[in-house]
């Protein structure tokens, strides 16, 4: 028997059966069985009753491949008619046969008779005058009496089953759960076992560790004279008792010990055998066990993470095994506090879920209100229509980011998820009313700054209100797991850092270096935006030197701070990237600062902002552009980083450092920095008589310099594709404006997915993989990564496993995950062999 074929109930029945538990007899129907039931073309019933002798009393459950794609609700009771109540009536008693007679018309009138659920309650009293008026209701409502053959109940059961699993409804919520259009449903006949007579009798369930926490623990309820057949039994069921012995009240241990005692080991059974946490369902008919079912255990993400390495550190299942049963997603979870998935949701809109886990705090409207906020210890949500680069004293004093605008690779994404800030971007249907200070709902619901919201970033929802949370977990079961994952793992995984902060995080999580350091960021910090205009607006080369070495010092200091963090590994630093103009103010008041700032008429700098205003400043002068047509700022920064080179050298840190040239496009670029930066290295190490190596690179990210790689590598030791521009400028899309359309155009096929999310193999990819051929031409040593924010998917991982790459490198909180998805694709790979 195979769960691809009769589904995984099934087959887990079985292997029970083999273990010699107290099964009761069992049938199953394969998928094809069931799926002819649904065309009409039902299974012998004769044959099919056979094993269960004469008068059966039967129950029929769902047996899909994966028990979280669900299917109809089982059927208990099947062949209980007039004569089988008298019987039952002599054994049990009137009122338990009564109920469990009551209890089948109701579920075969609801669920395959199709009749109106409120003419079908159970009444208070189980006695014959309540049965007689539901067989009655039953026969007005069909204009036919109440079924007594087992056979024909029987198979009027299994053919409602069947054409529920193949219902539109059941069809698409079970692919909503991860499921083929065309998955199979199986069914399982099994004999009843009723859980009420003379004896002691009931049912309960148990399961031996703790959903929440995966730390073992015996829990579960169990409820006498089978009060409640069909149902879960609930920790809060009326009538349940404890299973182990417990002060609060009485319980199983107590009153039946040795089935206790049996249920235990089974348990113990079922994980050493099944290799698997399993929830049994049991029986007891005057005092004997019966095992009805048992399923894996539902759990927390964290949950996961135990149970599979402690089924690893206890020889059940190999480490390579521990590593493939946690979703990567799972250890996303584990990173961030979550929304309590019990609590309550009062929503108010939703957008795209950019960066995992939930925070709550004050709406604040401004970057200087979040700083004010956090300086008076409220936890803020920053909520913007979307974020620039000036922005990020703000996101590093909120608690979490909310913007109107934007997709998952726009600067707040981007951000967030560098610095594990739970985000929300492209909630598109929400409006900021700055003049009241306040944004409001879809639903037309006001709330003004100062009021408390919760942003969830893992589902992509923004919630009224503060609802309980549950903490990181990164227990030693995590770490356990990560080690276990880097043996197996064939590719290097580098952090996206741009602060210390950033840093110690990637470190933290075991990065093997720094894959990209976006030194602009470093710009935005304290006084150092005020020094960086004054740059800006400075009249000639002199001057902006003379600027730029007042930011010498803090440069290279924040580049020291790294280094010693970074110690032993390898730090990739970007030169200055973004246009100029991100660094003014576009409003009347930053307008009216920078002029008493830099000592000019309100005229001339509103002139001298709107002068250097670019019509599409992505694609405009940025990056390398920059770097040569104002040099003095890249002269700054490799001094900067080649003295922190040297002063941390100095304390005996070992480093290496790589400096990335960024948006390049032509080797001619390549060669004017590469002669300039030597240029500075060669009078650092004559000042300050040291030597130091370092290695120069470039940043791929435009369609030329892709082109192009076999010229470029020959001046560049290493290749480093940026994704997220590459993606733009192969598309012609702005990532910033995609959110507004892409869900329409991935609806209808247009894209498979959205490109800024999961990198397009086909095109982007493409490119990608002619510039790292090409590059390999010109330079047979060169070092390719992927720094973009794809570098921590599952589909980007695998797109540079098969082209040979180093490393890939993603923002500091995506390592755990790229490490874990590394080691899950080289293991897919050794198994298929």
């Amino acid at each position: 028997m195979s769960a691809a074929v009769h589904g995984g109930r099934a087959k887990c029945l079985q292997r029970l059966i083999r273990l010699d538990m107290p099964v009761p007899v069992t049938v199953a129907l394969s998928f094809d069985a069931v799926h002819q039931a649904a065309l009409g073309n039902l299974p012998d019933m004769d044959t099919l009753l056979a094993p269960f002798g004469p008068a059966p009393l039967l129950s029929v459950r769902p047996s899909s491949q994966d028990p979280d794609w669900g299917g109809p609700g089982a059927i208990l009771n099947v062949g209980m008619n007039d004569a089988r109540l008298a019987e039952l009536t002599q054994r049990i008693g009137a009122e338990p046969a009564t109920k469990l007679y009551l209890r089948f018309v109701q579920s075969y009138a609801i669920h395959v008779a199709r009749l109106d659920p409120d003419e079908f309650y159970l009444p208070d009293v189980a006695d014959a005058a309540s049965l007689k008026v539901m067989l009655d209701t039953f026969e007005f409502e069909t204009d036919t009496p109440f079924p007594q053959d087992p056979a024909v109940q029987l198979a009027e059961v299994l053919r409602s089953m069947a054409r529920a699993w193949d219902g539109t409804t059941a069809r698409l919520l079970r692919q909503a759960k991860g499921a083929p259009a065309d998955a199979g449903l199986g069914l399982v006949v099994q004999a009843m076992a009723l859980g009420a007579g003379q004896g002691e009798c009931g049912q309960g369930v148990m399961q031996f560790v703790e959903p929440v926490s995966g730390n073992p623990k015996i829990i579960g309820r169990y409820v006498s004279s089978g009060q409640m057949q069909g149902r879960d039994v609930a920790p809060d069921t009326e009538g349940a008792i404890y299973l182990t012995r417990d002060p609060r009240g009485p319980s199983l241990e107590d009153l039946c010990p040795d089935q206790y005692a049996q249920l235990v080991s089974y348990g113990d059974l079922c994980r050493r055998r099944l290799r698997e946490e399993m929830e049994v369902k049991f029986t007891l008919q005057d005092g004997v066990l019966q095992i009805l079912d048992a399923v894996r255990v539902k759990r927390s993400s964290r949950a996961s993470v135990k149970i599979a390495v402690a089924l690893a550190e206890d020889g059940i299942i190999p480490r390579e095994e521990a590593v493939m049963r946690v979703k990567p997603a799972a250890l996303s979870e584990l990173l961030h506090r979550q929304v309590d998935p019990t609590a309550n949701r009062d929503f108010i809109v939703g957008g795209i879920a950019a960066s995992p886990g939930a925070a709550s705090g004050r709406i604040v409207l401004t970057a200087q209100e979040a700083q004010a906020s956090a300086a008076r210890g409220e936890p803020c949500i920053l909520v913007r229509r979307e974020t620039t680069p000036e922005d990020i004293r703000g996101m590093h004093a909120a608690q979490a980011v909310l913007t109107m605008r934007g997709g998952v690779t726009s600067h707040a994404a981007v951000i967030g998820r560098g610095l594990g800030l739970p985000c929300v971007v492209g909630a598109s249907d929400l409006s900021i009313d700055r003049k009241n200070g306040q944004i409001v709902a879809p639903d037309g619901r006001h709330f003004k700054a100062g009021e408390v919201i919760t942003v969830d970033g893992t589902t992509g929802q923004v919630l009224a209100g503060e609802p309980p949370m549950l903490e990181a977990a990164l227990d030693g079961a995590f770490q356990t797991l990560l080690e276990w994952a880097d043996e197996f793992r064939d590719i290097g995984v580098r952090a996206n850092a741009d602060t210390p902060a950033d840093a110690q995080t990637a470190r933290n999580f075991a990065a093997e270096g720094i894959g990209l350091c976006r030194t602009e960021h470093m710009f935005f910090e304290g006084d150092r935006l005020g020094v960086m205009r004054e740059m800006i607006f400075a009249e000639d080369s002199d001057d902006r030197r003379a600027v730029l070495d007042r930011l010498l010092p803090m440069q290279r200091a924040d580049f020291q701070a790294l280094f010693e963090i970074m110690e032993g590994k390898t730090v990739c630093v970007r030169l200055f990237d973004p246009p100029l103009h991100e660094f003014l103010p576009s409003d009347k008041a930053g307008l009216r600062d920078l002029a008493e700032q830099v000592a000019l008429p309100l005229p001339e700098v509103t002139e001298r902002v709107e002068a250097l205003a670019e019509y599409n400043p992505m694609l405009g002068m940025r990056g390398v552009r920059l770097g040569i047509a104002i040099p003095e700022i890249y002269d700054m920064q490799a001094r900067a980083i080649f003295e922190a080179m040297v002063a941390v050298g100095k304390k005996g840190t070992s480093i290496s450092v790589e400096i990335m040239i960024p948006l390049v496009s032509a080797m001619r670029e390549v060669e004017l920095m590469k002669s300039r930066i030597a240029a500075v290295a060669n009078a650092v190490r004559a000042e300050k008589k040291a030597q130091f190596e370092y290695r120069l690179g470039v940043m791929v990210e435009t369609p030329r310099a892709a082109l192009r790689a076999q010229d470029i590598a020959e001046h560049a030791s290493f290749l480093s594709f940026g994704t997220n521009d590459l993606t733009q400028m192969t598309y012609g899309l702005s990532r910033d404006d995609a959110g507004r359309f892409m869900s329409a155009y991935v609806q209808q096929g247009v894209y498979a997915e959205d490109p800024f999310h999961t990198l397009d193999i086909e095109g982007v990819g493409e490119l990608i993989a002619l510039g790292a051929q090409r590059g390999r031409k010109g330079r047979p040593d060169v070092v390719l990564s992927i720094c973009g924010e794809h570098g921590g998917s599952r589909t980007a991982i695998a797109f540079c496993r098969e082209q040979g790459f180093d490393y890939v490198s993603c923002s500091p909180f995506r390592v755990p995950v790229a490490r874990l998805t590394a080691a899950q694709l080289a293991l897919t790979g050794k198994l298929s062999l």
